[in-house]
């Protein structure tokens, strides 16, 4: 075996053991691409290849139902870039830190409130930032908070601190996070019950989304707590009992998940992004997620769509029923990598180009 390539596995395998699964991949990246290990001089440049998945071939149904017909319609025409007002600022006053106590535990997160909340009909939305990141990070990179003063959202952020995780990732591999009313799911399902009550705000308003573990640990709560999140968006993620350690979880990043998928019938809604050339999180994890929501939900058409958006041809296939809005939407953005797409450069983990996934996250959930 080739010393630079075993040096960098060991890296890899020595920060496994301390949960740290985001500087594990990173090691073994360097490995693949025949990069030293962290901290050595690196004898020649490498480069890491993407790996990704061929996209499913569209499917032509004889009749297509008129409320899939729209929703095609809406994609094409969305083909261009999108136009968003300016941020509100981290200091922003309507930008404040907050602390929730519970039984199960406690969280720190950062509350957006949007101009004029007192006169509008109001929804939630909770963000899960992925490893590394912060409430301020991820807010800048996703963009959400514009998206609040434009559609009247409630916008929370919760905190994952280097104490509960070294990297900062939440723990959606653990089995003490992954089940309804105890650890990470209970604390933040009840976090959104008690600003949903505040600001008076209706369940089926009340909506989760995240990148990277943060993704996943949002089908957690999907799948967990249906009865308090409607719908979920997942970018880069991981579905809900695809790993059950931090090996089975490494595992699963690559795409080597053996764990079984369980569809759960009282899942909610869901849109899906994930890049196919994401070398982080494999692709197959969002082929996964919707192809838990086909099972779920049985025989439905679906219409699967061609386009290019800012800069990035992109293949989004629906899931639907007769009437009423879409069962999941899935994305997949060729050519991007483990960034939340048409988010803000300024951020960690974003990639200006792409289709606004913060936009067509809101779209797909006030969908009614």
């Amino acid at each position: 075996m080739n010393p630079r390539f075993h040096a960098a596995i060991g890296e890899a395998m020595s920060r496994l053991r301390t949960a740290d699964v985001a500087g594990a991949t990173a090691a073994v990246q360097r490995a693949l691409s025949g990069e030293a290990p962290q901290g050595q001089r690196r004898a020649e440049d490498g480069k890491a290849s993407a790996v990704g998945f061929k996209a499913p071939l569209p499917r032509r149904l004889g009749d297509v139902l008129r409320t899939l017909r729209n929703e095609r319609g809406q994609f094409e025409h969305a083909a261009a870039e999108t136009k968003r007002g300016p941020d509100a600022s981290d200091d922003d006053e309507r930008f404040c830190q907050r602390n929730f106590q519970a039984a199960a535990g406690s969280v720190t997160y950062k509350l957006y409130i949007p101009a004029g909340h007192a006169e509008r009909e109001l929804a939630l939305v909770m963000m899960l930032h992925g490893c590394t990141q912060d409430p301020d990070d991820f807010a800048r990179g996703t963009r959400m908070n514009a998206l609040a003063d434009e559609f009247g959202l409630i916008v929370a952020y919760p905190h994952q601190p280097r104490s509960a995780n070294a990297q900062g990732c939440w723990q959606w591999f653990d089995t003490r996070h992954q089940r309804r009313g105890s650890g990470e799911p209970a604390v933040l399902a009840g976090l959104a019950q008690e600003l949903a009550a505040d600001f008076k705000i209706d369940g089926k308003r009340v909506f989760v989304a995240g990148l990277s573990a943060g993704g996943a640990m949002a089908d957690v709560l999907s799948a967990t707590y249906p009865d308090v999140f409607s719908a979920a968006g997942i970018h880069s993620g991981l579905p809900h009992g695809a790993a059950s350690d931090v090996m089975s979880a490494f595992a699963a990043m690559k795409g080597s998940s053996k764990a079984a998928y369980q569809a759960r019938e009282m899942a909610g809604r869901k849109i899906i992004f994930h890049g196919d050339a994401d070398v982080t999180v494999n692709p197959s994890n969002g082929k996964m997620l919707f192809d838990g929501a086909q099972s779920r939900h049985g025989k439905l058409p679906e219409v699967t769509t061609d386009g290019i958006v800012n800069g990035k041809r992109v293949t989004r296939t629906l899931l639907g029923p007769a009437t009423g809005p879409a069962i999941a939407e899935y994305w997949i953005v060729h050519g991007s990598g483990h960034a939340w797409s048409g988010g803000d450069n300024k951020g960690s983990f974003a990639d200006a180009t792409g289709p606004d996934a913060s936009r067509e996250m809101i779209r797909f959930f006030l969908q009614s």
